[in-house]
């Protein structure tokens, strides 16, 4: 009987220690971080739907968490989501940049790639160029936490050049609010995805070990 129950146990520890290693496979294979690293994708088509804000306000604060130099965080964000606010700065773009703006396509919402809720983010300049890289980071941080929520995200350059420089848009720069010394560096569209597309080929090439 003492042998029995001996073998029981050796028997349950072996199955217990598989399970566990098979849990630990498991989530190293679906790790939720890399997942949601390798699956985003620059989505240019949102559906209609509202962002919530509170779910607009955990992205941008996952932003503010990015690593940056010396934890000076020289940077300054703005969450839009007014309608109004878009479609003005899409009609400024119309006459500005009307290459950025594509009229023949039947989804085409705003000069925002069509997102329903935009990130603006400014930073002062600097001699050393940090703030830049500063922002580059927090808007990585913006962009997989958008998607580990099931969003979809694009990073823009024409808005964020159309709002710093062209003077019929002055009055949507304003509304920003940003500090006085600060510029905005680039814009982050955000909302529910109606496109899924593919991943574009990377080059693996360019990553090397130094021996």
């Amino acid at each position: 009987m003492k042998q029995l129950l001996l073998s029981l146990s050796v028997a349950s520890a072996v199955i217990m220690m598989a399970g566990c290693c098979n849990t630990n496979s498991q989530e190293a294979a679906e790790n939720p971080v890399i997942e949601s690293i390798m699956s985003r994708r620059s989505i240019r088509h949102y559906t209609d739907q509202a962002v919530p804000r509170e779910v607009l306000q955990k992205i941008a604060e996952c932003g503010v968490n990015a690593p940056n130099a010396m934890n000076r965080q020289a940077w300054e964000l703005r969450i839009i989501d007014n309608p109004e606010f878009f479609n003005g700065v899409t009609e400024v773009m119309k006459e500005a940049m009307p290459f950025f703006v594509n009229n023949d396509d039947p989804k085409f919402r705003n000069c925002f790639r069509n997102a329903t809720a935009a990130i603006a983010v400014a930073c002062p300049d600097d001699e050393s160029g940090m703030s830049l890289i500063n922002v580059g980071l927090l808007c990585e941080n913006i962009c997989l936490a958008a998607q580990s929520l099931g969003l979809g995200s694009v990073v823009l350059g024409g808005p964020a050049m159309l709002l710093s420089k062209n003077p019929a848009a002055k009055p949507y720069l304003d509304k920003l609010n940003f500090s006085e010394g600060y510029i905005l560096r680039i814009v982050v569209g955000l909302g529910y995805p109606d496109e899924a597309p593919d991943a574009r080929p990377r080059d693996l090439g360019k990553i090397q070990f130094v021996d």
